[in-house]
């Protein structure tokens, strides 16, 4: 296991073993070990909760380091925020004054270096935004922007405004973070609230219009903090509009929670609305809840559709395992 990313995939076939069928489970050992185990059979959603599950812990235990830069590409005017791992990976974005829409750039910090990707629409690298000498406690730093053909280069120079991870001694109120999405006419920024010594806590989020920079809304939440994903964009009502979700917290195991802010349709702002649950997918006009518990021995799944904006239950199925039958059975839902 790496040292900095300390979890393991342990797959099992025999029952012997005591792993649920189709379930996965989690094991923290001191705060540095964690172990998923996956029986053979589980299923492709199986995998993305461990996906999610993942993410979750790398967030909670390995170091994290947020940076937030103000600078330029040759005489273009960015914004960039990186987030980096203690193991050197980096989640970062940049997005172009002019344009307000955040460009993806994932890549590693490694030696004295830091190399970005930018991709495009099929996932392949478009540029390459390369950092040599790269000193992080550096207040300037300078770099290139390179095509991915190398036949365009420009220089980037930038200045790093914040940095901060959890737990450190910083603290700031209501400081704004860019975020890795947006919608065709708005971009969000994050309002993010730290005590020193304390853990990083989402205090609401602030919606502008692209290319004025033009404050349409804010809106106060409390919520954990999830780095540059903390939002979500989706059409969570199904009327063709894009709406946005913000991370809330995570539970036992793989469940979620969001809240989910929808466009008004009547107006350009948005409002919160009462579509709640545990990790909750949106498919062909209908809402499918999950949630398991009790190291997957027990399930529930819903399925909901949408009356004036409100969720109306169409079916739910609950299950739960029995060690006589060595499988899950279906009981009464509380």
């Amino acid at each position: 296991m790496h040292p900095h990313f300390p979890y393991g995939i342990f797959v099992f076939t025999n029952k012997n073993h005591n792993l649920l069928p189709g379930t996965t489970r989690a094991l923290l050992i001191k705060k540095q070990v964690c172990c998923f185990f996956i029986e053979v059979g589980a299923t492709s959603k199986d995998m993305k909760y461990l996906f999610v599950t993942l993410m979750i812990f790398k967030s909670v235990l390995c170091f994290s380091q947020v940076r937030i830069f103000s600078g330029f590409i040759d005489k273009y005017p960015i914004q960039l925020v990186t987030y980096s791992y203690s193991d050197g990976d980096t989640r970062a974005i940049y997005a172009y004054d002019k344009h307000d829409t955040p460009i993806i750039i994932d890549g590693r910090e490694k030696n004295d270096s830091l190399v970005l990707f930018e991709k495009n629409g099929e996932g392949k690298v478009a540029a390459t935004l390369e950092f040599q000498q790269y000193h992080p406690v550096n207040k300037e730093i300078k770099g290139r922007w390179i095509s991915e053909n190398k036949q365009s280069a420009l220089e980037i120079t930038l200045t790093r405004l914040h940095e901060f991870d959890s737990y450190d001694q910083s603290a700031f109120d209501n400081l704004e973070l860019m975020q890795r999405v947006s919608t065709g006419k708005n971009y969000f920024k994050l309002l993010i609230s730290k005590e020193a010594g304390e853990d990083i806590q989402v205090a609401g989020v602030r919606i502008y219009e692209k290319k004025t920079d033009r404050l349409i809304q804010e809106i106060e939440l409390e919520c954990r903090f999830w780095g540059l994903d903390n939002i979500s964009v989706g059409d969570y009502n199904f009327d063709g509009v894009d709406d946005f979700s913000v991370f809330e917290s995570s539970y036992a195991g793989p469940n979620t929670s969001s809240i989910y802010i929808l466009r008004d349709t009547n107006s350009e702002k948005y409002f919160v609305s009462e579509i709640t649950g545990t990790s909750l997918e949106f498919d062909s006009g209908l809402i499918y809840e999950h949630n398991q518990c009790c190291a997957g021995r027990s399930h529930m799944n819903a399925i909901y559709k949408l009356v004036e904006n409100k969720m109306v239950l169409v079916e739910q199925k609950c299950l739960e395992y029995d060690d006589e039958k060595e499988d899950f059975i279906e009981k009464e839902c509380n």
